[in-house]
């Protein structure tokens, strides 16, 4: 269910084979974008999620250094050494591929989606700028892998810090806000059918009233639809009919004890009695 801009910054960065850089609050629905393009373009998706300190042998490659122990101290038992065995050794065959070498090593292409880059350091991000403008990754002991096929590259961010010129410049970007109430039904509708389309009103209603307060963590789509799925189990057909059971529906939509300190059982009932 996504916006006119979004569909046409998508569009356009398959269009030029270019990154599509996706910002927005958490629980938009940012990561949903690659996943949806993995399932219309039929391939397979590849993420990699970003944190502190993420470096290259997570995120590109790495030597499985246990193979390579006991490879070398087979070859020491058979009287194997020298060039030959260091040759073995640092081959395909121990060489682990994380995600980045393994997107460009796909004969189809796959959707590259790098999750959180905002949540990688500044170092890291300024590699992740080469890998995505030749497509190619350097390994001393192999050489320059150069990609079978170039990926559909997503990059998502929650905006926790800026992100570099250099690399804004590269990307086709997208702002991804919370869904407007006719797509928020749209979108409840197609995962949660079994919700009546009085409850999914309620419901829906209820969830954009909530994202007004003063949370410390709004609640996202995602978690809108656990709350109606939770609704649904429980054999719900009016949110507010019973005050106990909607506070305890809560838990998932409200995800600290400060935020439920702030939607108390009278606060519950009054945004439940105006959704709809």
């Amino acid at each position: 269910m996504a916006s006119p801009e979004l569909t046409m910054a998508l569009h356009i960065a398959l269009t030029l084979s270019r990154p599509l850089l996706v910002e927005g609050a958490a629980g938009v629905g940012k990561t949903e974008v690659a996943r949806t393009l993995a399932l219309v373009k039929d391939t397979r998706l590849i993420r990699l999620q970003c944190y502190e300190g993420l470096d290259a042998a997570n995120a590109i490659y790495e030597w499985n250094y246990q193979r390579q122990l006991l490879a070398i101290r087979a070859a020491a038992e058979g009287g194997e050494t020298g060039r030959s065995v260091e040759s073995r050794i640092f081959s395909e065959e121990f060489l682990l591929q994380r995600p980045l070498l393994e997107a460009i090593r796909q004969d189809t292409p796959p959707v590259l989606l790098i999750d959180e880059i905002d949540r990688a350091d500044e170092e890291f991000e300024a590699y992740l700028l080469e890998v995505l403008s030749d497509f190619q990754i350097t390994v001393p002991e192999l050489g320059t892998i150069a990609a079978r096929s170039i990926p559909h590259v997503i990059l998502t961010s929650n905006g926790t810090r800026d992100l570099s010129d250099a690399l804004r410049r590269r990307c086709i970007y997208a702002h991804v806000d919370y869904p407007g109430r006719e797509a928020e039904l749209a979108i409840l509708a197609a995962r949660c059918p079994e919700a009546e389309p009085r409850l999914a009103r309620q419901i829906v209603g209820f969830v954009q009233a909530l994202r007004k307060e003063e949370l410390e963590k709004t609640p996202g789509v995602a978690e809108m639809l656990d709350f109606a799925a939770a609704l649904v189990g429980l054999g719900v057909a009016d949110l507010a009919a019973d005050p106990v059971v909607l506070q305890a529906t809560l838990a998932t939509l409200l995800k600290t004890q400060g935020d439920r300190a702030a939607v108390p059982p009278a606060v519950a009932e009054r945004l439940a009695g105006t959704a709809g």
